[in-house]
């Protein structure tokens, strides 16, 4: 998998992006910056409510991740007409609505973390941070923030 295009890439991961979800608020999904596009905050498709460790098993948040990854690329792909015009996947920051004990913050953002390796092999690694908060909007399980060098035109 590793020569192949990012389309063939997802259609081998049987992936198939949804429309970009809009702006939840008066703010742009994408602003590109010197060839870094800085990604709005993504959830999990559905809109699940709960918090990791009360409401949601490790492993539950880690497809949640993945979710809200592939929010991230469907929105990406719809800035730039392609996810071949990116370069690079710079950072990934995940913010998990977490129960005080939870202590696996880190296994759920493998989630996203995954599909972005997946999605584009070596181009996919990235930085990262992950934080526990104590709400996020909507009371999501994760809301991932991402960070991508891409081509500019």
């Amino acid at each position: 998998m590793k020569d192949q295009s990012i389309a063939g890439r997802l259609q081998a991961l049987g992936l198939v992006l949804p429309e970009a979800s809009e702006p939840a608020a008066r703010y742009a999904n994408t602003v590109i910056v010197n060839g870094l596009m800085f990604v709005s905050g993504k959830g999990p498709a559905g809109r699940p409510k709960g918090k990791l460790g009360s409401d949601f098993t490790t492993e539950e948040g880690y497809q949640y991740a993945r979710q809200a990854g592939i929010e991230v690329l469907a929105v990406v792909q719809a800035a730039l007409g392609s996810l071949e015009k990116v370069k690079r996947v710079v950072k990934i920051q995940g913010f998990v609505n977490a129960d005080p004990a939870f202590e696996e913050h880190h296994k759920v953002l493998n989630g996203c973390s995954d599909l972005m390796l997946d999605v584009f092999g070596d181009k996919g690694i990235h930085a990262r941070s992950v934080l526990g908060v104590a709400s996020v909007r909507d009371n999501l399980p994760i809301i991932v923030d991402s960070i991508f060098e891409v081509e500019e035109e």
